[in-house]
């Protein structure tokens, strides 16, 4: 199960851009990459090193600390499915975007 939520003007990021958000206890990183959202949760697997302020090549993030590099779309790290940063799904609809985030409630 999940949350929709509705995200503001204010938070959404410039063309080829990123945002860093807070919202009910998840961070994510938001990147606007060729006209398409993509949300991750913004902690590299690996260490915990934040991804927001990684570099941006395409679709792919590159962490800071170690060097790690994951898609955005999928969250897999490049050429691996052994490592993968969290996704969460983005739905636009009629200029508005919306954020698909875990219920808390329901429990895997």
């Amino acid at each position: 199960m999940s949350r929709r939520v509705e995200l503001s003007t204010a938070q959404l990021p410039p063309e080829g851009g990123r945002a860093l958000l807070r919202i009910d206890g998840h961070c994510l990183a938001l990147f606007e990459v060729a006209g398409s959202f993509h949300a991750i949760e913004d902690s590299c697997p690996h260490q915990g090193a934040s991804l927001c302020g990684g570099k941006l090549v395409g679709r792919t993030i590159q962490c800071l600390a170690h060097g790690l590099r994951f898609d955005l779309a999928s969250g897999y790290l490049l050429n691996s499915t052994q490592l993968r940063v969290t996704t969460y799904p983005i739905e636009v609809e009629q200029g508005r975007v919306f954020l698909n985030l875990p219920d808390p409630d329901c429990q895997p």
